[in-house]
């Protein structure tokens, strides 16, 4: 059996900064309430009239990932797209990026568990890989928050926490099994779905309700989030993944040279490090800048750490996430 190799790192994010302070003159929030609860400082939000779209910006981290990698769009094989804001909604970003990257006609498969997603799609092209039906697949994750957020006080607790964005990865087959990825582990528990959710537009809440209800004041089409109760299982969720991914290696905890956890809130990523007693260099946090970019966090974190020198060659890498679903999981790495 072969293994998969992280060969090709790339993110993008808009040009963009919103502030902490900026976010003040649109709500009633603050620099000090806003970084109390979540870390964040500033966020990436595309500006009207850009370009950039959930697709573009994917389309952009992979030019990067694919040429850091060596290889030519020529040599992908499969396409596998992390979002839960797809450009539309069908079809899938999946096959808009293939178009925009003037690729062959292969196969592209859509991911969508939100927070978990880029866990999950790294989970799926490592399978791929390792049956041998490819040899280099292009994993993205990819988010437009800004448009679809309630910017109003009402919808603080929530748009204060999201930012947009885009990174991505090529996964390619290796003989090395002491190489690449070692293991990855996928949950759910979707009695909790309605914790973090946007209910509207859905099919059974479709077009024709929606002109006929005409209701300004309908919360669903924004995004509902009990943070609490969010937080509260996020922590444990976390590090079961990571102990899991941990044991099924025969490894501890003082094996981990770089934790990549996705970057929900910083006071969960300082929770997990306390908890795996794990210094500051073993643990890698960019939310302070780019806010929760959901299904793009943990790849553009890992390219930027990566980009920063902070992952060596033989480093073991634990990736890590939670999010609606809900949906946890982990992926274990020997650099």
């Amino acid at each position: 059996m072969y293994n998969s190799k992280i060969t090709g790192l790339g993110f993008y994010v808009p040009e963009n900064v919103v502030t902490n302070e900026d976010l003040s003159k649109m709500m009633d929030t603050n620099d000090e309430w806003i970084q109390e609860r979540t870390g964040i400082k500033e966020r990436r939000w595309i500006k009207e009239g850009s370009e950039d779209t959930t697709a573009v910006m994917g389309a952009k981290a992979s030019r990067i990932a694919i040429e850091r990698a060596g290889l030519t769009k020529d040599d992908i094989d499969f396409i596998v797209f992390a979002t839960l804001s797809p450009d539309y909604y069908f079809p899938g970003g999946g096959v808009q990026l293939q178009e925009m990257l003037d690729m062959r006609t292969v196969g592209a498969v859509d991911i969508r568990n939100q927070c978990s997603g880029f866990i999950y799609a790294m989970s799926v092209a490592d399978q791929f890989i390792k049956t041998g039906m490819y040899k280099n697949i292009l994993v993205v994750g990819s988010e437009f928050h800004s448009g679809g957020l309630d910017k109003s006080t009402r919808g603080r607790g929530v748009t204060v926490i999201f930012g947009d964005g885009a990174g991505a990865a090529v996964l390619s087959r290796t003989e090395d099994n002491t190489k690449g990825i070692l293991s990855s582990h996928l949950h759910s528990e979707g009695k909790h779905a309605k914790e973090l959710i946007v209910e509207s537009p859905s099919i059974m809440h479709w077009v024709p309700a929606l002109i006929a209800e005409n209701d300004e004041n309908d919360e669903s089409y924004y995004p509902y989030m009990n943070g609490t109760f969010v937080f509260k299982n996020a922590v444990v969720r976390f590090s079961e993944a990571i102990i899991e991914g941990l044991q099924t290696n025969n490894l501890e905890a003082t094996d981990i040279d770089m934790l990549i956890p996705h970057q929900a809130n910083l006071r969960i990523s300082q929770f997990v490090q306390k908890k795996f007693k794990l210094n500051d260099d073993q643990i890698y946090n960019n939310i302070m800048k780019y806010g929760n970019t959901t299904a793009a966090s943990v790849i553009i974190a890992l390219t930027e750490a990566w980009e920063l020198g902070k992952i060596k060659d033989n480093d073991l890498v634990v990736l890590a996430a939670f999010g609606s679903g809900f949906t946890w999981g982990s992926v274990i790495i020997r650099w």
